[in-house]
């Protein structure tokens, strides 16, 4: 596959997982990735974020922002940390409540959740320059898609025949991924 076939194909993709989340699912799962490869992908996707959001930081500082923000460092390992605390906050509840698939399932569509993250936060930054109004309105559409995008995906990862299933599954790893965010922020503290 070429360069250009690649970039049509994830072009097909995005657009999939915003009509057909759960088809899109099923094609990322598919692709049958290792976990080094995965965990790998998480680890640069946390990066590319902390990156971006400090990038915007750094253009558009805000008195309000706490110190916290000001390192990088201190940036990466939460959203890394997020990220894991996430994907096995969503693996492990899922399975709880009858999901039957597995981690690489769970950790392929969260990396790819995290792919189409991070180019909606390039676009919404570049428009934040031009139109900041337009850029607002653009955040909360993209996280009303990213919330369904995501229940979706857990649906299929887990191989629920429901969307409210996935729904549970998110709502209850969200107590978990609080109760975990909140440990690792008390780390990060201790060590910030």
């Amino acid at each position: 596959m070429n360069l250009s076939d690649l970039r049509f194909y994830l072009a097909e993709l995005i657009v999939l997982s915003v009509r057909e989340p759960r088809k899109a699912a099923e094609q990322i799962m598919g692709w049958h990735l290792s976990r080094d490869i995965l965990w790998t992908g998480l680890a640069l996707a946390a990066a590319v974020n902390t990156l971006v959001f400090s990038l915007s930081v750094l253009l558009q500082p805000s008195a309000a922002m706490p110190m916290f923000f000001a390192s990088p460092l201190a940036i990466f390992l939460l959203l890394a940390g997020v990220l894991v605390i996430t994907v096995h906050g969503l693996y492990w509840t899922g399975r709880a409540i009858g999901g039957t698939g597995g981690l690489s399932d769970v950790l392929s569509v969260i990396l790819f959740l995290q792919f189409l993250r991070i180019l909606a936060q390039i676009i919404i930054f570049v428009v934040m320059f031009v139109a900041p109004s337009l850029s607002f309105l653009l955040s909360v559409v993209t996280g009303i898609l990213g919330i369904w995008i995501l229940a979706n995906f857990i649906a299929a990862a887990h191989r629920f025949d429901s969307l409210a299933r996935a729904v549970g599954t998110l709502l209850i790893s969200m107590a978990v991924i609080v109760l975990g965010l909140s440990f690792l922020l008390s780390i990060i503290g201790i060590f910030a």
